[in-house]
């Protein structure tokens, strides 16, 4: 014990997206740009929504609540593979790597039972909305909020007691730029397969079984449709194919990089900075560029404060 104790990792080193200079310096402009774009973005949709007292019904408390963990999820990996992107040698502390492992589960998984939610929010609100009102009120709404959280912590505490638990006395290179349990259990000095299972039938089970309920329930909703009016059903499947396109974006990522058997890190790479970086700045723009009700709110903000600088002057 105590030799082992002794040859403990006690930091890790990310290989990092590539080893050309010269385009690291080009995605470091580019991704830099992307996550500006995304704390923005996702700022504003939640300022708009607080300060807009008609949006403020459960489909537009879940969009707020998706907008800062979409800024929480992007800047627990983002950051460092910045930072990463200007180093010549890109290390991690082992406890760093660890808090990085953990949120960055409670946030992804947060997300993925937020998702869920508020496709059943889109469902009761379509297929029974004379019930709506009692079914989704914004008691219910708020611990549904509390439920994910806690979903999302306790499949966090798993994936971060099965990494911690295994014993790192070798290797510490990690072929990423973050750090992830399928990538840091590979360097455990220990036989894995165990472990690594018990990963997929946890990550992977969760993404897969939530994406196929938000597509039954989305097939529930489209037969639905039928049976409202013109402008019911246009509204409807505007709100819905956002949702959807959101969905399809952060789920299909989770699902292959978690249920897939190889690993093949480069195609791992890519997978993974569509869902930490492209996804998060993409959601913004779905849900406003598609929803008449947030870009109305946000003009008239905008008017307000166009008018209270006036007034000032």
């Amino acid at each position: 014990m105590d030799a082992l104790n002794q040859t403990r990792v006690t930091q890790f080193v990310f290989l990092g997206l590539t080893d050309n200079w010269v385009l690291e310096i080009l995605l470091f402009m580019a991704f830099s740009v992307m996550y500006v774009l995304t704390l923005l973005g996702n700022i504003l949709i939640m300022v708009t929504i607080v300060l807009t007292p008609r949006l403020h019904i459960p489909m537009y408390f879940f969009l707020s609540n998706l907008s800062f963990i979409d800024i929480c999820h992007s800047s627990v990996t983002v950051p460092k593979m910045l930072e990463g992107l200007l180093l010549e040698r890109k290390t991690v502390s082992f406890d760093n790597c660890i808090a990085q492992l953990f949120f960055l589960h409670l946030f992804a998984c947060a997300e993925i039972f937020l998702l869920t939610v508020m496709a059943y929010d889109r469902y009761v609100a379509i297929c029974a909305p004379l019930h709506y009102p009692n079914v989704m009120d914004m008691r219910v709404c708020v611990q549904l909020v509390f439920a994910l959280w806690l979903g999302g912590t306790i499949h966090s505490l798993v994936q971060t007691f099965l990494t911690i638990r295994l014993p790192y006395c070798g290797p510490n290179v990690i072929d990423s730029y973050f750090c992830d349990v399928p990538s840091v259990i590979k360097l455990a000095c220990t036989d894995t397969y165990l472990t690594g299972m018990l990963i997929v039938s946890n990550s992977g089970t969760i993404s897969l079984f939530c994406f196929l309920a938000l597509v039954t329930s989305y097939m529930v909703i489209l037969v639905s449709l039928r049976k409202q009016s013109a402008e019911g059903h246009r509204k409807a499947l505007s709100t819905c194919s956002a949702h959807f396109m959101v969905v399809a974006l952060f789920f299909g990522p989770c699902i292959f990089l978690y249920t897939h058997p190889d690993t093949n890190f480069f195609s791992d790479k890519v997978v993974s900075v569509f869902y930490t970086i492209v996804t998060p700045v993409l959601n913004p723009l779905i849900y406003t560029l598609r929803n008449e009700e947030v870009k109305n709110a946000m003009k008239h903000l905008r008017q307000r404060q166009v008018f209270s600088m006036k007034s000032c002057t």
